[in-house]
């Protein structure tokens, strides 16, 4: 039982980092309609916030905060000079967003030159419940998660801007029709989905030794679970990094490592394949 205990704790440590980096990654595919390749750079650039701040002597809590303004900051100047350049092109300005992904990767290899950094954990050590010890640092990040998940569906449920996201969200002609500004509303989105991604990398730094790959894994994974859930809704793309974190940490307790992930993705293209639209996913008007 204390196995089976600390197997789902680290199974749900995880996942809930899937969910930070897949919620700003869907409601940014399901509200403009591109897929944002430099997603996992982000992510590297949160990590390696963090990095630049310990390095400082700013401290790790000090770049942990940072991280998401940083990142945020610089996802929407990257939205305003180009992504919105290209929405009538989505091929377009997925490209662009690939490209851009591998100046930031490359360029943070440089400045790493190509070493591997290891950072602290803020909060080390761990507590026990009976008799199962658990990491005081991923407890932090499954409550972070929460917590933003708590957050940001309160600002859609309950807030005029999260009416217009929603309104955007199940209708973008309609909203415009309607006067909402869906080119600022998209500012605002990639900003917010950048933020979390650079939040996700600020947290899981210390898990990882940080190096300009961090956030490839992260990336796949993190468009699988898009796809599995669905775009056009708030829920879906995070039901499917549910789905992908759990498959992708529980399945190599069962199976040898070397087949877990080809297994995941074979679960989800099975899924995508019956499904097409996702878990929950709806259809774009």
């Amino acid at each position: 039982m204390a196995n089976v205990v600390s197997v789902t704790f680290d199974i749900a440590s995880f996942t809930s980092v899937m969910v930070l980096i897949v919620l700003g990654l869907g409601v940014i595919a399901s509200m403009m309609g591109i897929f944002n390749f430099a997603h996992g750079e982000f992510v590297l650039l949160g990590a390696y916030t963090v990095y630049l701040s310990a390095s400082a002597g700013l401290g790790l809590w000090f770049g942990i905060v940072a991280a998401p303004v940083v990142v945020g900051v610089l996802g929407l100047i990257m939205e305003r000079l180009i992504i919105r350049r290209f929405y009538a092109s989505p091929i377009i300005a997925m490209l662009g967003t690939y490209a851009i992904g591998l100046v930031i990767r490359e360029t943070v290899r440089g400045l790493l030159g190509g070493h591997y950094e290891s950072i602290p954990e803020p909060i080390g050590g761990a507590f026990s419940i009976g008799g199962v010890n658990f990491s005081i640092w991923r407890t932090i990040i499954i409550i972070a998660t929460v917590a933003v998940l708590s957050g940001s569906w309160w600002m859609l449920a309950h807030t005029p801007i999260g009416l217009r996201i929603r309104g955007a969200l199940e209708n973008p002609m309609l909203a415009r029709a309607c006067g909402i500004s869906t080119s600022r509303l998209y500012g605002l989105t990639f900003a917010f989905g950048s933020a979390l991604a650079g939040l996700a990398g600020a947290l899981i730094v210390p898990l990882y030794q940080l190096s300009a790959d961090i956030g490839i894994r992260f990336l796949v994974q993190g468009f699988l679970s898009v796809m599995l859930g669905g775009v056009g809704t708030f829920s879906g793309p995070v039901l499917g990094a549910g789905g992908v974190g759990v498959m992708a940490s529980g399945l190599p307790w069962l199976v040898p490592p070397v087949l877990a992930d080809p297994l995941v993705f074979l679960i989800a293209l099975v899924i995508v394949k019956i499904r097409p639209q996702g878990f929950i996913g709806a259809a774009r008007t």
